[in-house]
């Protein structure tokens, strides 16, 4: 494991993001590479959904990054998380050569709180300017947090995101289906139906935008399952994805 530091993408003066790099073993680099966003509802980082993927997907060829974001409980609020993951994308690609990878298949993934950060990446990535491309090659996003608005947003998230009784048009702002457009990179989604945390509605929005605007996307929804399964889960959602990700990245 390596550690790089991020320059945020705004070009603040507030502190970067740290990044850890986990490398596959030589001889199976694929040369695609995973920026990873763990949850934890912007109040923690879930270490299963950090280096837990990053272990598991570095096996398996993919050099990965795991971001240490700036979050809530520590006064933070938006936009410093997404600037942070912005961040982390301009440094990763930057640097993609120290560590063999394709700057062109660099992808997103996270998780719950996490995949909302993945998921902002994805459509927010042209508001800011950087030497280098931040548009991820594509995302993954485990039981994501999407909309900030409404019945179906988390709670929690929304508060420790925006801060106290956040306007209605910054939740909006916020809500990643309401921005995406045939930009946006394609998508591997999952999420179970018995999600209690963060309903599977979320899941079904983001791909239901995907839809409309003609970007590829692979969702699975699996009956069974409560939220934060990450690589726990019965179900072989990871096999998936690493179908997926061979058969296109």
């Amino acid at each position: 494991m390596q550690q790089l530091m991020g320059a945020l993408a705004s070009g603040t003066t507030a502190p970067a993001p740290q990044i850890d790099c986990y490398l596959p073993q030589p001889g199976l680099a694929t040369g695609a590479a995973i920026v990873i966003f763990p949850g934890g509802g912007y109040r923690g980082l879930a270490a299963h959904e950090g280096p837990g993927y990053a272990n598991f997907f570095a096996q398996h060829g993919y050099t990965c990054f795991v971001v240490t974001y700036r979050l809530g409980v520590d006064g933070f609020r938006h936009p410093a998380m997404l600037e942070d993951g912005l961040a982390a994308l301009e440094t990763v690609r930057t640097h993609a050569a120290d560590f063999n990878v394709d700057p062109q298949r660099i992808g997103v993934m996270g998780s719950s709180a996490g995949g909302h950060l993945a998921a902002h990446t994805l459509v927010a990535h042209g508001q800011y300017e950087s030497a280098v491309p931040l548009r991820p090659a594509f995302g993954i996003l485990c039981y994501p947090v999407i909309t900030m608005q409404g019945e179906h947003a988390h709670a929690g998230c929304r508060t420790n995101l925006l801060g106290e009784n956040a306007p209605e048009t910054l939740a909006q702002s916020v809500s990643c289906h309401e921005h995406v457009t045939v930009r946006t990179p394609p998508c591997f989604i999952w999420h179970t139906w018995e999600d209690a945390a963060v309903p599977v509605e979320n899941s079904l929005l983001f791909a239901s935008a995907l839809r409309k605007n003609g970007v590829p996307f692979e969702l699975h929804i699996y009956e069974k399952g409560r939220h934060g399964l990450g690589l726990g889960a019965e179900f072989a959602w990871s096999t998936d994805c690493l179908r997926w990700l061979n058969g296109n990245f």
